[in-house]
């Protein structure tokens, strides 16, 4: 009997509030693909936050950023979930993607050839489109493939509470999102 190993599937973002929309909606995703068999870790608020900016520190990283680019080399996939702020990625994720530069002389380096899964939540559509366009560059530029599907959420009206999203069409996308990062995580 062949034993499969399951993907393992990173979730990177959020922002200084671990209830935030951008948060609750990757934890979401994140259980869509526990949900479709994947191993998952959310690299979250608490986290982002303990971030120095990337090698700013002349002693090299501390713990925590030496745990999140352990995280980026195991990762069979991602979900990256940002805030539009000001149009763009906010700094907390920005920062963390900037630690996947530890991996430029690995074997795979930075994201090559692994599916990202995107998400944007802000407070307008337009920072919904520029954000998400941001993302897509970024992870181009890293050589990962972005999923077909990029969440974007208007999450004006409030939609999430307590970890739930009361919009059933932002929840499947959410798991959508989610089953393209498998899809190609799985056959990797």
């Amino acid at each position: 009997m062949k034993q499969t190993k399951k993907p393992f599937i990173l979730g990177i973002g959020g922002t200084t509030s671990p209830v935030s929309s951008t948060e609750m909606a990757l934890a979401i995703a994140l259980e869509a693909a526990e949900a479709a068999g994947a191993e998952t870790e959310l690299f979250g608020s608490d986290r982002l936050m303990a971030l120095p900016h990337y090698r700013s520190d002349p002693a090299g990283l501390n713990q925590t950023g030496k745990d999140l680019v352990a995280l980026v080399r195991r990762a069979d996939g991602f979900l990256i979930s940002s805030p539009g702020y000001h149009g763009t990625v906010s700094g907390l994720v920005k920062n963390a993607i900037d630690y996947i530069e530890e991996t430029s002389t690995d074997d795979r380096v930075y994201l090559d050839g692994l599916p990202i899964g995107l998400i944007v939540t802000a407070y307008g559509w337009q920072a919904v489109g520029s954000t998400l366009a941001a993302l897509r560059s970024i992870v181009h530029a890293l050589r990962g493939w972005p999923t077909p599907l990029g969440v974007g959420i208007n999450a004006s009206g409030g939609m999430f509470s307590e970890g739930v999203c009361t919009d059933p069409s932002v929840n499947e996308q959410l798991k959508m999102v989610a089953k393209q990062v498998m899809l190609r995580a799985e056959s990797r």
